[in-house]
């Protein structure tokens, strides 16, 4: 299995590096993150079905709608990622992710019809990474401002998942 090394801490922009803390420092990602679809589906759908659209505050997304933003996040860097590790130089924007959120429609969709997209792009994901030659992953580039890595991409994608499971077994089970 490909070994992806963590990045250093230093190379996350200054609000994220929590997020990689979340994953082993094995440089087994691709094990996690298709670990972590696995364990994130039996969760989702073990929950009723009213809590899916349970908000535990005013303008707070919905559960469907925390996995919808996960899957656009993961789409969102997985793009920025192959840019990088392609070495295209191009300086990219960030994404105001309420937006997308507001006009994603979550709220309408079945649960496993997510889960199902949520698969799709999770495999997209793996393929991706599994394909890319090892010292792409040192590449980087400039996204909203900062420089970041693909290895910093990569781990966000799978410790942003971690993290917001984490809120909604903190926050929307109550």
């Amino acid at each position: 299995m490909k070994i992806i090394k963590k990045p250093a801490e230093k190379e996350f922009p200054a609000n994220e590096p929590f997020l990689a803390k979340l994953i082993p420092d094995d440089g087994l990602l691709l094990h996690h993150l298709m670990a972590n679809l696995e364990t994130t589906k039996e969760f989702i759908l073990s929950l009723p079905e009213d809590k899916l659209m349970y908000r535990y505050a005013k303008d707070k997304w919905t559960i469907k709608e925390v996995l919808m933003h996960m899957i656009d996040m993961e789409r969102i860097y997985s793009y920025r990622a192959l840019r990088f590790a392609r070495n295209d130089q191009t300086v990219l924007p960030g994404f105001d992710d309420d937006l997308y959120i507001y006009f994603s429609g979550a709220n309408d969709r079945d649960i496993a019809g997510l889960m199902e997209e949520f698969a799709a792009v999770r495999h997209s994901t793996i393929m991706l990474l599994n394909g890319l030659p090892d010292e792409a992953f040192l590449r980087s580039g400039i996204i909203n401002g900062n420089l970041v890595s693909v290895s910093t991409l990569v781990y966000h994608i799978a410790g942003h998942e971690l993290h917001h499971i984490n809120i909604i077994k903190e926050r929307y089970l109550q």
